[in-house]
């Protein structure tokens, strides 16, 4: 194989290599997904859904029919000594063995039970709330998968930026080490690009192990490696949130905020269970309607058991509660004190949300001109290094000088990732503090990454 084709099999191997990075390439909705099926809170979350939907079904059965049937079978053996006339002792023997089966079925329909009426408006807040809980499951494991795909990608630039400048200050140490076997150059320099490589080493050690924490969260997240998701595009333009109002996204919030609607609806269920212990000492009222058959195999006295019977009723049925030795009176207080701690939990939680808006609020808003600042930053970095690097070529600056200029650039470079950081976190946090963060935001927000 001559080297042209050699040439030419390396440029194929290489485009498919780049090209099987970009297929199985994981973005936010890929990494949400994946963590939709392992993430034990949300499948938990996911279960208890399914159990609080019941309790609408237990509210609705609470004034539906009640039918039970009962049987019994019971075996006899009669032993009786008596002087009865004959007549009698025909009629009433005085042993006999044999076995007695009986059998009812019983309708039991509530007409008027007002605590039970109460019961279901109750099971039926129970219901909501656990909807409610199900929605902001979902939404935090949306966060979470927000916060750790970030976190990964601010760590894996800040490991790149350590590195970069572990090999820019060597470089510096390797030609100032040149310099001073020469006769050229000055021991301090030496040492100040010496000590700048070891702190750089440092720097570098602590990067790599928050990158390995960081793919560590993501990995036990949602069940793969972080080593191959889509990283930032760069020079991404941010826009301001929309609307760009904050007391419109505030409204917003108190609306729509899980956590607020999750206490709105404790606040109904602790309003229920007031009024729940307000009608239990209420009579109430059944329509109670039975069929019932008894009979006998063998030879039992009728007097025992008759050869067979059956009977059927209809009629209403009236409970009057008179004495519970104080306990509704008592469970009536507790739920008043009950209900007076939802409304200071709802307030609370209604501030919480306007405050979590406003901080979100703030970090796109301000993240805007944020980004375009360090981005102006960086460029202006960049140029002074080179500036700094052709003037100590030219004897007028000194190693010291580029080593700062580098540092500047470096720094200047993880301030706009983090920023850059903030302000994608910061869309995230604002639509889930309005409580309208879906899996649509994170598809948004895939537009800022290398696909």
């Amino acid at each position: 194989m001559n080297k042209s084709m050699r040439a030419a099999h390396a440029a194929v191997g290489a485009a498919l290599a780049l090209l099987s990075g970009a297929v199985f390439a994981i973005d936010l909705v890929g990494s949400y997904h994946k963590a939709l099926q392992v993430d034990p809170t949300r499948l938990a979350a996911d279960e208890a859904v399914l159990a609080g939907r019941e309790k609408a079904v237990q509210g609705r059965a609470l004034l539906l029919p009640q039918v039970s049937l009962s049987g019994s079978v019971s075996r006899i053996d009669s032993q009786s000594s008596s002087s009865l006339p004959p007549p009698l002792a025909d009629l009433i023997k005085s042993s006999g063995t044999g076995t007695v089966n009986q059998a009812a079925l019983q309708v039991v329909q509530p007409l008027y039970d007002s605590k039970a009426r109460s019961d279901k408006k109750q099971l039926q807040q129970q219901t909501a709330l656990a909807e409610i809980t199900w929605r902001q499951a979902s939404q935090d494991l949306l966060q979470r998968v927000g916060e750790t795909y970030f976190g990964v990608l601010l760590a894996q630039e800040g490991l790149r930026v350590a590195q970069a400048e572990k090999a820019a200050v060597a470089m510096q140490r390797d030609r100032a080490q040149a310099r001073f076997d020469v006769g050229r150059g000055k021991v301090t320099d030496l040492q100040e690009a010496q000590a700048r490589y070891d702190s750089v080493l440092t720097r570098e050690v602590s990067a790599q192990s928050t990158l390995a924490l960081r793919e560590a969260q993501f990995r036990e997240l949602t069940g793969v490696e972080a080593a191959g998701i889509a990283g930032l595009r760069g020079g991404f333009v941010p826009v301001a949130p929309q609307p760009d109002n904050l007391r419109a996204w505030q409204e917003r919030g108190l609306a729509n905020n899980t956590r607020v609607r999750a206490k709105q609806s404790e606040l109904a269920i602790a309003a229920a269970e007031i009024e729940k212990y307000r009608l239990s000492g209420r009579p109430t009222l059944d329509l109670v309607a039975s069929i019932s058959h008894k009979g006998q195999n063998g030879g039992l006295s009728p007097v025992i058991s008759p050869d067979s019977s059956r009977n059927t009723s209809i009629g209403l049925q009236l409970t009057v509660p008179l004495y519970t030795g104080g306990a509704l009176e008592s469970r009536l207080r507790e739920s008043s004190a009950r209900r007076r701690q939802a409304e200071h939990e709802l307030g609370a939680a209604q501030r919480d949300a306007r405050l979590q808006v406003q901080d979100a609020f703030l970090a796109v808003k301000t993240g805007v001109s944020r980004v375009d600042a360090l981005a102006q930053s960086v460029l202006s970095a960049q140029t002074a290094l080179e500036a700094t690097t052709l003037g100590r070529d030219l004897g007028t600056r000194t190693e010291l000088d580029v080593l700062d200029a580098q540092q500047r650039l470096f720094t200047a470079q993880l301030d706009l990732a983090q920023a850059r950081n903030d302000y994608l976190l910061g869309r995230i946090r604002l639509a889930s503090a309005a409580g309208e963060l879906q899996e649509g935001d994170l598809g948004a927000l895939n537009a800022y990454l290398v696909h």
